[in-house]
Formats: structure tokens, sequence, C-alpha cells
């Protein structure tokens, strides 16, 4: 028999804290625990934390075999809720505020270039020095470190540095070309200083794992990295989520539903989507789980929308279960053809049609091509989006299947497949 691995996560991002990065390592950890493989993770207290968003029923999902610690933190980002009177806290970018105040602006700047590569940096001794303690005490095989926040990927190079320990970079977002970083009012100097870090872990990782092959593309060009150094292994969709679902009706008889789950922030364009339901004579009722603005809301008001605000990952598996069919918008930013989302392929294991609004070139309107899962339309096919509207709809209204997914095909993307590919990394 093979000899049993250990592999130590280091995620700021664990359960209770929601969101589809958690459930990346979580599902991942899952099946690599059942495949031979001692789990450990190195987490940041929950209590201290500064998480966007919660859900409490993702700690539901750890297994019981898998170890996981907590440790303490310092966290600017609750200071700043508290100094600007904020509800919740930012989202990466500030995605989640609009129109901030004198006051927001200058905290922006003190976080663009004081808090470099991010502002949760404030973790990275903490989890350093846990991570010291197993590693000596432990037969630790890898270290694996997965962001954002980017700035955990530091303790990962400093490992690699004191201890010289196997260690693989799981980075699931764009570093230094992540959309929003145009935004920041971020000086030369301290542009400078996170393109070194990231060039740093890029070149002393062992392995690197990304979303995307796009991203892939964008991390080949910042140094000395090869192309076998740097592996594409999306999200996916745990399949064991959509055998034993509540026997709840799927829809209303009589009408057609469609739902979005996940973030729907002003780079989300959905004119061409509105448009198309205001052309159609049939009634939509529209169901939107997860933070949506308040510019899309408007939008979106006059089409039978129900807002649920964020839910529980179980509940909005439920809001999939009731669909018709799904919708999926890709943010209109630089480098987006990558922009593999969490719910991509969720939507994909619910086996329910997905109407893609993003770049018709994209990593994901070519896994929804070749899965058979739906169509993709560009930000302004609102006659397209319309037609496939009207196809769907006069399917479901003669009793026939509204579309036939490449099953085999959407089983790639599965957690259980995923995590075999981590495994013979290790």
């Amino acid at each position: 028999m093979e000899e049993e691995k250990h592999v130590l996560l280091i995620a700021y991002y664990w359960p209770p804290s929601g969101g589809a990065g958690v459930q990346r390592w979580l599902k991942m950890l899952k099946y690599l625990s059942k495949d031979n493989v001692k789990c450990t993770v190195i987490t940041v207290d929950h209590k201290k934390a500064s998480y966007p968003i919660l859900d409490e029923s993702l700690l539901n999902e750890i297994e019981p075999n898998i170890h996981v610690i907590t440790t303490s933190t310092r966290e600017p980002l609750n200071a700043y809720k508290k100094v600007t009177n904020s509800k919740e806290t930012p989202y990466a970018g500030f995605a989640n505020e609009s129109n901030p105040s004198a006051l927001k602006k200058f905290a922006r700047w003190i976080r663009a270039n004081f808090f470099i590569p991010d502002a949760r940096k404030g973790w990275n001794k903490f989890a350093y020095r846990k991570a010291v303690e197993l590693i000596n005490n432990e037969k630790i095989d890898t270290v694996i470190t997965t962001s954002p926040p980017h700035s955990t990927q530091l303790t990962g190079l400093k490992l690699k540095r004191k201890l010289n320990i196997r260690w693989i970079a799981d980075i699931r977002d764009p570093w230094t070309d992540i959309y929003y970083s145009d935004l920041f009012p971020q000086m030369d100097w301290a542009k400078r200083k996170d393109q070194k870090y990231e060039r740093k872990v890029l070149e002393n990782s062992d392995e690197v794992i990304v979303v995307s092959q796009a991203i892939k593309n964008l991390f080949l060009n910042k140094g000395k990295v090869s192309q076998s150094k740097i592996h594409v292994i999306p999200n996916g969709y745990d399949h064991v989520d959509f055998l034993d679902w509540p026997s709840a009706d799927s829809s209303n008889k009589d009408g057609f539903k469609i739902v979005y789950t996940g973030t729907m922030s002003d780079q989300y364009p959905i004119d061409s989507f509105t448009d198309a339901l205001s052309n159609l004579k049939e009634k939509i009722d529209l169901s939107f789980a997860g933070k949506i603005s308040k510019n899309a809301q408007k939008k979106l008001e006059a089409h039978n929308s129900n807002f649920l605000g964020y839910i529980p990952h179980s509940e909005s598996l439920l809001e999939l279960k009731k669909a018709d069919a799904l919708l999926l918008v890709i943010p209109q930013i630089e480098n987006n053809e990558g922009i593999l989302t969490g719910k991509l392929f969720e939507y994909l294991g619910s086996m329910k049609p997905i109407i893609l609004i993003g770049p018709i070139e994209g990593d994901a309107a070519r896994i929804v091509n070749i899965c058979r899962s739906g169509c993709a339309f560009d930000y302004s096919d609102s006659k397209g989006i319309f037609n496939y509207l009207e196809d769907l709809i006069s399917r479901k209204s003669q009793g026939q299947e509204l579309h036939s997914p490449n099953r085999e095909e959407i089983r790639n993307y599965s957690r259980k497949n995923l995590a075999s590919e981590v495994r013979k990394l290790l």
C-alpha cells in the first residue's frame, strides 16, 4: 500500500467563512482525506477574523478526520469597520462599497500603499509560527497555501526559505493583475513591491495551482516560471450535493424560473438580459441569492425579481433545484477571459441550462459549450438571449427536455476527480 502523505493546508478562509474559495479546499480535503492523505489545516480564529460573509452550514461539511488548528491574528479591516462605521467587512478591492466618503478614500490609500499585498497580512506571523511547530513535530510532506488573500502565500515563501519544505501555492485569482488594482490609489513603489512578492512566490514554490488557463498564461510572464510548474485545476462541484435533493417541485408548472447565485457588482452588465426579458410575452420569475448591487437591483426590479441576499450554501443548492434555467454573468473587466467562478461548476452539476453573459471566447464559455450545458452570449447580444429564452420556454410548455448536457464531460469537474489531480502532485 502507498505510504500515507501528510498535507498541511494554510488557508485564511475556512468555515464558518463562506464563499467559493472556502468550498474549494473544504471539498478538496474531503476527498484527499479518503485517498491515504492525512490533512491538517491552519486557519484564523473566526472570532478575530475579518470575513465578508459567513456560512456556518459549511462547518457540518468538515470531515471528522481533518485536523483544524486556529490561530490569533491582527486585523486592520476590523478597525476600518469601526472607524468608518461600516456594517460589513469590505470585499476584496472594496467591491461591495460604492460612493466612498473622504474617510474611506483615505483608508483605501493606506490599504493600497502600506498593507502589501493585502490587509490580512497581520495573520501571517501567527500562521507561520504554528506551521513551524507542526512541521518540526509531525511528519509533514507538503505545505499548501491558498489565496486570496495573497498575503498567505508569503507564509509559504518564508517556510520554504527557512525549512525547505515542499510547497504548493494555490492561487485562485490573478495577483497584481486583478481587476480592481487599477482602482487602488497605489504608488509606483508599492506596485513594484507587490510585483516582487508575486514573482518570488511563483519562482520559489515547488508547484503552482491555478483555476484557469488564462491565469496560468498571466503568471508565465512573471519571471522564471516553466509551463510544467503551473497546473490548471479549476473549481468544481461535489456530486454528493446533487444525489439526494429534497423532493420539492422544480418550479411552477405554468411559469419559468431563472436563478442567479453569488455576487453581482456594477461590473456585471445585465442590460442585454433585462432587454430580452422586456421583449418576452411570457412571465419569468427571477431569484437572486447573494450580494447584488443597488444599481443591478434597480434594473431587475421591474422583472418580477426576488432578492434573497446571502444564504447558506445548502439553501443555494435548493434554489438551483427550483430553477428552470440559471443565469451566469462574467464581470466586464480586464483579463475576464480566465474568470471561472465557483458557481459555474455547481451550475454544471445541477444539469440545468445556463445563460452565460460574458466573453464568448473565454474559459467559462468554452466549458459551457463543451459540456453542452447552455449558451454563451456577448454582453450586447440581447436578441440571442431573447431567442434562447423563447426556445427554453417553448420546450417546457411542450413537456420536452430543456437541453441534453454532456454528463461525461461534466463529471471531469467533480470535486472527487479534481482532488485526484491534486493527489498526483503529492
